[in-house]
């Protein structure tokens, strides 16, 4: 009896411990007990929609979202960005260049707060179209203006006037005392005068600059000027002369072209020596420096010795050819320019056409045809030997309607800010006609995206200009000078 009364001692200690135990682990069969609310996580961060709505199809919109932290993200389309800190963002958008159309954003920046939580929303709308450009007179009145420059980063405007003085623009005023005056020394008869400038690339440092002018006695001459203590002024006494080229026997084809090429050179283009025909034959002579692209250097030099020949002028020992020649078979090469590692050159042409030369700003000896060609044609003949001569990329016919010309007026690649549609566009104009035409060309070299921009005649545009900014001018004759803009919306 008492074995089994402890039996049952034990088996009543077991489902107590057992109880007990579930009762601590809240398991078994009875009430869990009541459990408190789950806290939500919190939410820290927002979300911002950008809305952009105007332009054609398949074109990208340029957005950009700024805020804490360094933020930056670009957009090119309608888009919501998420996790975003709270904070203030600014989006601002670009103008988008497609084709020949601008289309602006309005507004161009906004901004916008981004809460915790909560969506924030921004909307950019574009609108704009096909670019039609005017130009307007920045100032009249000048005697003869040739040539308009500017040093960078200067908001200058240097004007030269033929007759031999140099005029400063300044937010369209012209300075009373000139930069520089040397008429007594500038031969102006015929096609002569002060035709070109070209600033030092160390102009900052230095104070150069270098004229191409005609003296009195017909020389084409290259001197070198430095400016004086007042920036206003340059030192008429600093001269130092690079070159000569004699030209004795006619009134025409100086030409009147100086300019610093992305190597460093001094580049200048000599016309042929003038009357019809090239009469001396000096653009086919390799011993006259008439008829040519010449090219030297001219960063130390020194009365004794006013310039050296480059290490790769074609020519550099002197033996084939004259070694300051860096090209040949020109007739008048009014006005050329370097753009993005090429030579843009202009050559006036006699009865029948004008051309526009491409080429690399590395390839020296070239013959670009005269006098055996005229443009793409053959000069007062059937047939001719073309071997060997560089032909134009570009060249259009004399006529005497306002479509065609009768002597071009080289320019400038666009390379402003203002009017982005141009950029990479040669635009020239023609002397007899002044027009405002434009082509691009491409990498290897075929002519496109031809145009005539229609603006009002202006008269005979006998140069243009640029400026620090890659904004153009166009110069007449008339003594104006006209700024190429955008034309107001109708």
């Amino acid at each position: 009896m008492l074995t089994g009364h402890l039996r049952g001692l034990l088996r009543l200690l077991t489902a107590l411990v057992i109880a007990m135990a579930l009762n601590a682990c809240g398991g078994g069969g009875g009430s869990p007990g009541t459990t408190g609310p789950v806290a939500p996580v919190p939410i820290t961060t927002g979300t911002l929609s950008v809305t952009t709505a105007g332009l054609p199809a398949g074109a990208s919109a340029a957005v950009r979202i700024t805020g804490p932290d360094n933020y930056q993200l670009g957009l090119t389309g309608s888009q919501t960005v998420e996790g975003l800190a709270p904070g203030s963002y600014t989006v601002t958008a670009a103008p988008v260049t497609t084709g020949d159309a601008t289309y602006q954003p309005a507004p161009a920046s906004q901004t916008v707060t981004v809460a915790a939580g909560n969506n924030a929303s921004a909307s950019v709308a574009y609108s704009g179209g096909a670019l039609a450009l005017a130009t307007t007179v920045v100032v009249s009145g000048l005697d003869s203006p040739s040539w308009l420059a500017s040093p960078p980063g200067d908001t200058r405007l240097f004007i030269l006037e033929r007759r031999g003085r140099i005029r400063i623009v300044e937010n369209g005023v012209v300075r009373g005392a000139p930069f520089l005056d040397i008429i007594p020394r500038v031969g102006f008869e015929g096609e002569g005068g002060l035709l070109s400038l070209a600033f030092d690339p160390q102009f900052a440092r230095n104070g150069y600059f270098y004229l191409y002018y005609i003296d009195l006695q017909r020389n084409i001459t290259i001197e070198r000027f430095s400016v004086g203590q007042n920036p206003m002024l340059a030192d008429p006494t600093s001269g130092l002369v690079i070159l000569k080229v004699p030209h004795p026997d006619f009134l025409n084809h100086f030409g009147g072209q100086v300019v610093f090429g992305p190597d460093g050179y001094l580049y200048l283009g000599t016309g042929d020596g003038g009357g019809a025909g090239d009469p001396q034959g000096n653009a086919r002579n390799p011993q006259s420096l008439l008829g040519k692209l010449l090219r030297l250097d001219v960063a130390r030099a020194t009365i004794a010795q006013p310039y050296a020949i480059p290490a790769d002028n074609p020519y550099r020992d002197g033996l084939a050819a004259r070694p300051e020649i860096w090209a040949s078979g020109v007739r008048n090469p009014w006005r050329f320019s370097f753009d993005d590692g090429r030579l843009y050159l202009s050559d006036v042409g006699q009865d029948e056409r004008e051309e526009v030369n491409i080429a690399g700003a590395g390839q020296g000896g070239l013959n670009y045809g005269w006098n055996v060609m005229e443009g793409i044609a053959c000069y007062q003949a059937g047939s001719c030997d073309r071997n060997g001569l560089t032909l134009p990329v570009y060249d259009y016919a004399h006529g005497t309607d306002d479509v065609n010309g009768c002597s071009i007026t080289g320019g400038f690649v666009y390379r402003g800010r203002a009017l982005p549609e141009l950029a990479g566009r040669y635009l020239f104009s023609d002397f007899c006609r002044g027009w405002l035409k434009s082509f691009y060309a491409s990498s290897g070299g075929a002519i496109a995206e031809q145009r005539d921009w229609n603006l009002p005649n202006i008269g005979r545009v006998v140069s243009f200009g640029q400026d620090a900014e890659g904004e153009l001018y166009m110069i007449t004759t008339s003594g104006s000078i006209h700024k190429i803009v955008r034309a107001a919306a109708q």
